[in-house]
Parts: structure tokens; C-alpha cells; sequence
């Protein structure tokens, strides 16, 4: 008897070990995944996604932008935000900011790299990849090949039955979709997170995506769904037969002049996560802000539709408007996944959790670029990208005093 239970428990020790070791690549990542916002690895986990997910490639520009500096800003002063006042130097060492950098006219006044992050080396963007979807979008609608107010099933039939059923692309783009979802990363249990430990076990994104119901009527309620972007790109990959890294590659990484190497993350089935899984430089990420202050022109083409761009910013339902807090779960406006800032409607920009951002203002043709490692974000959540904004244009009026004294 002691021998057939030490024969089971040989066995029993055996495929476990043979699981374990079948499976190891997963279990390491989800490992990292659950520990990737850490105070002690935050920085280095999000200068270096692709040590630890798979990723397909995006190559340099053979036409690389090369922008032109005139460094003479330094960011100083304060800025106020609900009765406290903020120094922005200390502002910026507090949410810890890995590169800034500032453009007037198109030229660098100021930049600078924090955290070992260096000028050349991709950083993860988070849900700043959502502008760089719509981007691509927005190519593919002057196209002609579907309209706005088709209901993404039309051509992504698999998603009949599921939370996106009837749902229309223009919803999708404005993050209306009325899809259920719980999109708060201080909780471990919340979908956002959910989806991060299924990707890093492998379970296909398309199959998560399908896996949500719908909450509420579409086109009633701007709420924050990240899959919403997911669905944007399977309907791109549906349309033209290619990945999302090829689109990229093809429409915005050459024509942008992009001077770096970047990359997608990708899922066990090599589905980019458009959501939030694109990586590059700090001066590459700018310069599709650049491209849309310029209405769609840059690097000598007309890269993005100009009509596309105005749409994107038009705020033409009242559940869009920043302040509908009745209408809306977020206090900022919201377009064509980009956001637009209570405290300045004429500006906007893309986003990403722990505070990555490039904020667009075309009235001063002012451009802001930032990558942090803000692991604080779980505690302070939304709020900070309210701060940044504040902080942002205060250092925007700084820079046109600046500039009348030289």
C-alpha cells in the first residue's frame, strides 16, 4: 500500500512538474503582470514590455522627422488645484516622470529624461495607443469602406450575441458603447484587470471581448471601456486584410517619420493590444500630436484625413461634454478616443494610466509630451490626469510670457 501511494505521489509530482514546466512562460508572466506596477520596477517594467511580452516590431522612418530644438523653457512655478497649491518642478519628481518634453512651433524648447529612460528607448503607452487606433480609423473611413453609424457586427459577426451586439463605430470611438465595465486598476478584481492576468496567461483578447455584456443603452453614457478600442481593431484587421502593426507601420510610423524603432504587444495569437500596447520613444509619440495640432500634415504629407481630426474633437452629444457628470463617468470631454480637458476646451490629448500623455494646444501651438511611472496612480486614480492638465496649462502661459520677454 505504501508503495502504490508512493508510486501516485511520484506521478502526481511528475505532472506537475511537467505542467509547470510546459507552462512556465505563462506563469512567469502572469507573475510579472500581478507585480508590474510595483514602486521598485515600475520604471524599468515600462521602459522594457518587450523582455517580458511577446511584441511585433515596428521599424524607423527612412524619413526620419528630425524636430528642431531651441531649448531655452524650463518649467518653474505652481499651479492650483482644489485650494492646494503645487510646485510643478516637485510635481513632476512626485509623480515620477520618466521623459518631458515641450514643442512651441514645432520646435523643442525643452526636454529632458528621468528614471534611466533614454531619448532612443521605447516606453509602454498605455491607453495613449486608443489615439493612435482612431488615427488609423479615421484613414480607413475616407476610405469609404464602412460609415460611422454601422453596427460593428456588420462586419465583425462573431460578435453577435455578446455586449457589442448592434453596437455602432462611432459609440465605440466615443467610448459609449454601453458595455459593462469596471475599469478601475486599484481593484484586483475589476475587468480591466481581469483581462491583464487572462492576457498573461494566454487566453485570446477576442474571446475576453466577447465575454462582456451590455449595461445600459448605446450612445447615452460616456464610459471609460478599454475593449471598446480592442473592437475598433478587429474591425481594422476585418476591413483590410492586415495586423494592426502593419497599419501602423504602413500609415503612421513611415509618413510620421518616426526615428526610432517601436513596437505592439501582442496576445498568443499575435493580436495587437490597441488598447494600450504600444511602445516607443517620447519624441516619436509626439509627433502625432504634432500631426493633429497640424490638421492630419506632417513630414511633408497630408497623413491624416483634416475632416477626420475635426470630428474627432466635435463633442456633438451632451453625454460627451466635459462636466456632464449626470451623463458621463468621466468629469473630461470625451471624442474620437481622445480626451478633451474641462479646463480648456480648445485643447486635447491622448492618455495613459500612471500619467503618460501628449496634450495638444493648436490656439498656442503648444505641444506637451510626458512618460511617468506613477505608482502612486492606484491611490490617486483619474484625478491626476485632472492635475496634469491644470499643471500643463500653466506651464503653457509661462512659456507665452517667456516668449514676449525674448
Amino acid at each position: 500500500m505504501k508503495k502504490r501511494i508512493t508510486q501516485i505521489s511520484t506521478v502526481f509530482i511528475l505532472i506537475l512538474a511537467s505542467l509547470i514546466i510546459f507552462n512556465y512562460s505563462k506563469i512567469k508572466r502572469l507573475i510579472h503582470t500581478i507585480s508590474l506596477f510595483d514602486e521598485n520596477v515600475i520604471a524599468q517594467n515600462f521602459q522594457n514590455m518587450a523582455d517580458h511580452y511577446p511584441v511585433m516590431s515596428l521599424k524607423k522612418s527612412n524619413r526620419p522627422l528630425i524636430l528642431p530644438e531651441r531649448k531655452y523653457y524650463q518649467p518653474k512655478g505652481q499651479f492650483s488645484f482644489e485650494g492646494n497649491q503645487y510646485d510643478i518642478k516637485q510635481y513632476l519628481t512626485d509623480t515620477r516622470t520618466e521623459g518631458l518634453i515641450i514643442l512651441h512651433h514645432d520646435t523643442i524648447i525643452y526636454e529632458e529624461y528621468y528614471e534611466d529612460l533614454e531619448k532612443n528607448e521605447q516606453h509602454i503607452s498605455w491607453s495613449m495607443a486608443k489615439s493612435f487606433t482612431s488615427a488609423l480609423i479615421g484613414i480607413y473611413y475616407e476610405k469609404q469602406l464602412f460609415q460611422l453609424d454601422d453596427p460593428v457586427t456588420k462586419y465583425l459577426p462573431d460578435f453577435k450575441g455578446t455586449g457589442y451586439d448592434g453596437v455602432s463605430i462611432r459609440n465605440l470611438l466615443n467610448m459609449s458603447s454601453g458595455v459593462g465595465f469596471n475599469e478601475d486598476y486599484g481593484d484586483f478584481y475589476s475587468d480591466i484587470n481581469r483581462f491583464g492576468r487572462a492576457f498573461a496567461v494566454g487566453s485570446p483578447i477576442r474571446e475576453f471581448a466577447k465575454s462582456l455584456e451590455n449595461a445600459r443603452p448605446q450612445g447615452t453614457f460616456n464610459h471609460y471601456v478599454s475593449i471598446d478600442t480592442q473592437v475598433l481593431a478587429f474591425l481594422l484587421m476585418e476591413i483590410t486584410g492586415k495586423s494592426i502593426t502593419e497599419l501602423t507601420q504602413i500609415h503612421l510610423w513611415d509618413p510620421l517619420g518616426m526615428e526610432y524603432d517601436g513596437s505592439w504587444i501582442v496576445d498568443e495569437d499575435n493580436i495587437e493590444i490597441a488598447l494600450g500596447g504600444l511602445n516607443a520613444s517620447l519624441r516619436d509619440y509626439t509627433k502625432l500630436g504634432i500631426c493633429y495640432k497640424n490638421n492630419g500634415f506632417l513630414n511633408g504629407n497630408q497623413i491624416i484625413p483634416s475632416e477626420w481630426i475635426k470630428s474627432s474633437l466635435l463633442m456633438d452629444q451632451d453625454h460627451l461634454v466635459p462636466g456632464k457628470h449626470n451623463l458621463s463617468s468621466n468629469i473630461h470631454g470625451y471624442g474620437f478616443q481622445w480626451w478633451i480637458p474641462v479646463n480648456n476646451q480648445n485643447a486635447y490629448a491622448m492618455g495613459g494610466i500612471y500619467n503618460q500623455y501628449v496634450y495638444i494646444d493648436p490656439v498656442n501651438d503648444i505641444v506637451i509630451a510626458k512618460l511617468s511611472a506613477n505608482h502612486h496612480y492606484k491611490k490617486q486614480g483619474h484625478i491626476t490626469k485632472t492635475m496634469h492638465f491644470v499643471m500643463f496649462e500653466e506651464i503653457i502661459k509661462d512659456i507665452i510670457k517667456s516668449e514676449s520677454r525674448l
